[in-house]
């Protein structure tokens, strides 16, 4: 590991917004909280999968990985984060280094790949991935992004996070040092307002941005760049002449909003999209913040009538739903922000949680889950699936709500499921979002399916029917 990502590790763990960490003394603090995993061992996704997965959203950059073919994968339906234009971040780009490259280096390797991608594609910019293999052989892929950036006038960034340096997480905060070190503050936007925010760990999962977005377009509330969903290189270079940040997802880019706070001022609060009553707070958190950086305060009352007629609307729409979902139970096995923000929306649809995962939360997501389900809220660090299975086998919970990889337990216990996580094909943020998420819901309990796989076979029920009385 060379010294400047070791640096760069002590500095992402020497996190400002992270209360727990603040609270140990210097030696503890730059040792971090996140125990360092060795070569193979990153189950879950390695540093390097992180910072593909928070930076590729960037739509109209090339994304290049510089390794063997096989780490970088399938990049066309990545996350299902959407695009409102250029469709070039689906398109992988790998050097796909070899066994002599191994031995001789491939820096020469990355650089003609970086003019081939120049030539052919004419990105905004191009993203180089280090790898676990060209970050042990010692390919110098910051000298290479530096040189190729001058020969051909175009910026190449170079994202220093092999897979060995740690989990799936430390990358994400590895994707947006990156952005803090070289993107943004490089490029002075066009035109600015008092107007102009930042939204900040948010992915456009299957269009979740554009189910929000039209309601600061009402308020007359600028999103100068989304990091990093659906977002422009030049977009997030200019990301630092915004008034106020919004953060999404702490578990991901606290880095970003401690950065932008200490070098420009900008203020951030952290939100959430989920919900009728989550959705609302996050309005006004976003206007009070403009108003108090120069905003007309005029901008608060437009808030509370926009906010009036949306919440009466959305409450309308669900009104039938939460009737014939009251009282049923769900487990919710997610992380992060949605730890918390889903439960709130749930609860608003009559819905009682009876379970929600905590192992990819932050302490303030577990607080938060405490404000919501109260002290006795039942918060799962790790849940193997043989214990969901039993949950859900002794119908303690009617519902799971997880992602992919958790949906064949469900399956086995015969019992709904529904994806909430990042491959889902549904956007639930916004007002229109928990319309939508209490409808897939209501359609995954009610299916008719399930009282079909519950009831015994035609075979079963002639075996038995054969037995003397």
């Amino acid at each position: 590991m060379s010294p400047s990502l070791k640096d760069k590790i002590a500095q992402v763990f020497d996190e400002p917004g992270c209360e727990h960490n603040q609270t140990k003394d210097e030696k503890a603090r730059k040792k971090g909280c996140t125990k360092q995993l060795t070569p193979g061992a990153a189950a879950g996704g390695c540093a390097f999968d992180g910072a593909k997965i928070a930076l590729q959203p960037i739509v109209d950059v090339a994304h290049l990985v510089h390794g063997p073919i096989a780490c970088e994968g399938n990049s066309w339906d990545n996350r299902h984060s959407a695009s409102s234009g250029s469709q070039l971040y689906r398109t992988g780009f790998t050097t796909d280094i070899n066994e002599l490259d191994v031995i001789y280096g491939a820096e020469k390797r990355l650089f003609k790949a970086i003019r081939q991608i120049l030539d052919r594609q004419d990105p905004a910019a191009v993203f180089v991935y280090q790898t676990c293999v060209t970050g042990l052989i010692g390919d110098d892929i910051e000298a290479v992004c530096k040189r190729a950036s001058e020969k051909f006038g175009k910026p190449v960034i170079p994202v220093n996070a092999p897979g060995f340096a740690g989990p799936k997480n430390l990358g994400n905060k590895l994707g947006a040092e990156a952005l803090l070190d070289h993107v943004i503050g490089t490029v002075e936007p066009e035109r600015m307002t008092a107007y102009d925010i930042n939204i900040i760990g948010e992915y456009n999962l299957s269009g979740e941005l554009w189910q929000v977005k039209p309601l600061l377009d009402a308020l007359g509330i600028r999103v100068l760049s989304c990091i990093s969903g659906d977002g422009r290189y030049r977009e997030i270079a200019g990301a630092h002449r915004a008034r106020a940040n919004m953060m999404v997802c702490s578990k991901s880019m606290i880095n970003v909003a401690t950065r932008m706070q200490q070098r420009w001022g900008i203020p951030f609060f952290e939100g959430s999209f989920y919900g009728i009553s989550d959705m609302s707070t996050t309005l006004r958190d976003i206007a009070r913040l403009l108003v108090e950086q120069g905003a007309d305060p005029e901008l608060q009352k437009r808030t509370e009538a926009l906010i009036a007629v949306e919440e009466a609307r959305a409450w309308e729409r669900i009104r039938a739903y939460r009737q014939r979902l009251a009282g049923k139970k769900v487990l919710l096995i997610t992380g992060g922000v949605k730890s918390w923000s889903v439960v709130a929306a749930l609860q608003e649809a009559g819905l009682e949680v009876v379970g929600t995962s905590v192992k990819k939360s932050t302490r303030a997501d577990k607080e938060k889950i405490k404000e919501i389900m109260g002290d006795d809220a039942h918060m799962i660090d790790d849940l193997s699936p043989r214990e969901m299975y039993a949950m859900l086998r002794d119908a303690r919970a009617d519902i799971m709500l997880s992602g992919g990889r958790s949906q064949f337990v469900a399956l086995k216990a015969r019992m709904p499921w529904m994806d909430i996580n990042q491959e889902r094909h549904h956007a639930f943020a916004g007002y229109e979002g928990m319309v939508t998420m209490i409808a897939e819901i209501d359609k995954a309990l009610f299916n008719p399916v399930w009282q079909q796989v519950k009831a015994p076979a035609p075979w079963e029920e002639t075996e038995t029917a054969a037995l003397p009385a």
